[in-house]
């Protein structure tokens, strides 16, 4: 990765960072180089709580076209393939541990791996251009990791669909199953995602990052385990200054004023 030409791009505007994938020519693959320089921007941002949204996004056609699969077959053992899965799964986990939501701008087609950075995106907005496969299975590779975020977003019997079909599927019909929240025409994709974060912004940020993990947590729990943590957490919420004056504010039958 040159300074000149980085993997990853980043901009921050009023309190929303923008990262998209630098590698449009190629369709922005999951290098080692793109999941490192991913890896990076997304622990920086991490960090910062000046920025309360995130956006990832690509350049040119595709939005990601998953691994980079030229790089994979060249060096074929067990333990760089163990290595690469690893590295990639600790960039998608690091997604959903980030306190900042983390919304997919998909203007083209999101491929195996690419597709599982979708899914593992908390929000996702979409081109009405856009297209989603898990297509491994079209190569003898089925998208093991890629299950993982797709299972947990559409269902079972959809996923699996896809996983053994390697066939694609429409914007439309990605919304339809759960993939993506929202699907609009290209030339109003970048409004759709003001709008959006807007809505966020316009929100506490410790209501929205305590929300936020204690959302995936309690998905994987039992329900009553899920139901505990869910009281705790509200619990400290609501001790949260942002909380009492929200609460306040609808006592009083005016807006609040938050802080931050």
């Amino acid at each position: 990765m040159t300074n000149d030409n980085p993997h990853v791009l980043k901009s921050v505007s009023a309190g929303v960072a923008t990262l998209t994938l630098n590698r449009g020519d190629k369709f922005n693959p999951l290098s080692e180089e793109m999941l490192d320089a991913l890896q990076s921007e997304f622990e920086a941002v991490k960090g910062d709580s000046r920025i309360r949204v995130v956006v990832l996004a690509a350049a040119g056609k595709a939005f990601c076209a998953g691994h980079d699969l030229k790089q994979m077959r060249a060096e074929p053992s067990e333990a760089y393939y163990k290595k690469l899965f690893n590295q990639c799964s600790k960039v998608m986990l690091t997604v959903q541990q980030m306190p900042q939501p983390v919304i997919a701008r998909v203007q083209g087609i999101a491929t195996a791996a690419g597709c599982q950075l979708v899914s593992m995106c908390d929000l996702a907005v979409a081109s009405s251009d856009a297209k989603f496969a898990v297509s491994g299975v079209n190569y003898g590779l089925f998208c093991a990791t890629p299950s993982v975020g797709l299972s947990r977003n559409v269902s079972r019997k959809q996923a699996m669909e896809m996983l053994l079909t390697g066939e694609f599927i429409d914007a439309d019909t990605a919304r339809e199953r759960g993939l993506v929240n929202r699907v609009v025409p290209t030339e109003q994709l970048d409004a759709e995602i003001v709008k959006l974060t807007a809505s966020i912004l316009a929100k506490p940020a410790v209501a929205i990052a305590m929300g936020k993990q204690l959302f995936y947590k309690q998905i994987e729990m039992g329900i009553g385990a899920a139901y505990q943590l869910a009281g705790q957490t509200m619990a400290c919420n609501m001790m949260d200054e942002a909380a009492l004056e929200g609460v306040q504010a609808f006592i009083d039958k005016r807006k609040p004023e938050w802080s931050r």
